[in-house]
């Protein structure tokens, strides 16, 4: 009769362990079903479902492991399985797998039970949970920028995904937290370029916020600016509304206000994984062409795609060149890159934190709500709030130890923009 063994090993991780083990299976030919360790703070937990064959009884084998354990200070256990209860296992193969990343500043338990607690009212199984961060000091940094993410692998049918969004999502504020909920499937592990918004998503700042205050209408665009971000404005008429209140600016400004530009916690490490690892990035934004070129620069972005400001004999008239980028032309501009550079859409990552960014987030395989007005926080899928933008990482399934960061100062190649024919 077939004999099923679930055997459990814990204690001091230290060489060659699993080594000895496996070496008395092996002298008795055992089938290895499933196998599954972790290390945590050096302690092991190692889990191997194991088959013994008829010609072989499990008693001389239990002995010598519970020796082998014994000389190694290690505990281990054994439970049997049935057959029944292994053919249940297998069948579930087929069930659907998420992963959900909880970010935050730190982990703390009561982040751990409230996540934990969802997951288990819609009846899902936790697989596995795998720490993504590096480790935290417990003398962290005390401006606050340390950064944490563990990993839920999650197995099971969601009978209610919006349900299960939205009960995340109210508890991410009370909390201090991110959570990510995503399906585990081969474009997760395979994204190739990330297009971003400009405007407090790179940079921290409003640009146009920052001529209107240059130009002494800072408060009457400001107020415009809002609105639109709100979606309660069609951005293409408070686009126009706000660069007309800018006319006759001189020229100049727009270098004074570029050399001061804030770029977002977490951008240049962003930048430099993602170029490292081949992905290809754009700028699509809602502000301005002048600003977009000078990201590019200090970044290396492949594509920019801004509203052009039309500027005579020195100062600006209050005009926007060429078609307006809205939501929609930033949906299709994302479709158009991707198509360019032989990308398909589920490969693609958007990051933005307006209205006029929902289109293009809902277009691409991963849309990321970044530090986001409420409203887009409750449309897109995903939202990050509380950590910076190399946060996107982790969403990627990269763990701290891969990164692959340079130094700003390395020499790296400007993509060649779209032709105007392409555009």
């Amino acid at each position: 009769m077939r004999e099923l063994l679930l055997i459990n090993i814990t204690g001091p991780d230290k060489p060659g362990l699993t080594s000895k083990i496996t070496s008395i299976l092996s002298g008795y030919k055992i089938p290895v079903l499933d196998i599954g360790q972790a290390v945590i703070h050096n302690h092991l937990s190692l889990g191997m479902l194991v088959e013994v064959l008829k010609e072989s009884a499990s008693s001389p084998i239990l002995k010598d492991l519970l020796f082998c354990a014994h000389t190694l200070g290690i505990q281990i256990t054994f439970t049997p399985v049935s057959v029944t209860e292994y053919e249940q296992w297998v069948h579930e193969q087929g069930k659907p797998r998420y992963l959900l990343s909880l970010l935050a500043r730190r982990i703390t338990a009561e982040q751990l039970e409230r996540v934990s607690s969802i997951i288990a009212s819609h009846t899902l199984n936790i697989d596995t949970i795998n720490r993504l961060s590096g480790r935290i000091p417990l003398e962290h940094d005390q401006s606050g920028h340390t950064k944490a993410c563990v990993e839920f692998s999650i197995r099971g049918t969601l009978q209610n995904e919006n349900l299960f969004r939205e009960q995340m999502l109210a508890i991410t504020d009370s909390l201090g937290i991110d959570i990510a909920f995503q399906e585990d499937n081969i474009f997760r592990r395979n994204r190739r370029m990330v297009v971003f918004d400009m405007d407090s998503t790179l940079i921290t700042s409003e640009v146009i916020d920052e001529l209107a205050f240059e130009a002494g209408v800072g408060e009457k665009v400001a107020a415009i600016t809002e609105q639109a971000m709100r979606g309660e404005l069609d951005f293409t008429e408070s686009l126009l509304k706000r660069v007309y209140l800018l006319k006759g600016l001189d020229e100049h400004i727009l270098e004074t206000i570029a050399y001061r530009l804030q770029l977002t916690e977490g951008a240049e490490t962003l930048f430099h994984n993602l170029h490292n690892l081949g992905f290809k990035t754009a700028v699509i934004s809602g502000g301005f062409t002048y600003f977009g070129h000078y990201l590019q620069k200090k970044l290396n972005i492949d594509y920019v795609f801004a509203n052009t400001l039309e500027i005579e004999e020195g100062r600006l008239t209050g005009k926007v060149l060429g078609r307006i980028v809205d939501g929609k032309r930033k949906a299709e501009l994302l479709e158009l890159i991707a198509k360019k550079e032989n990308i398909r859409l589920e490969q693609t990552i958007a990051v933005g934190d307006g209205a006029n960014d929902l289109p293009m987030l809902g277009k691409a395989g991963l849309g990321i709500a970044f530090r986001a007005k409420p409203i887009v926080r409750e449309s897109a899928k995903q939202a990050i709030s509380t950590l910076g933008l190399d946060a996107i990482l982790y969403l990627m399934g990269f763990r701290d130890r891969d990164d692959l960061s340079v130094s700003p100062d390395t020499p790296q190649n400007v993509r060649t923009p779209l032709s105007e024919g392409e555009q």
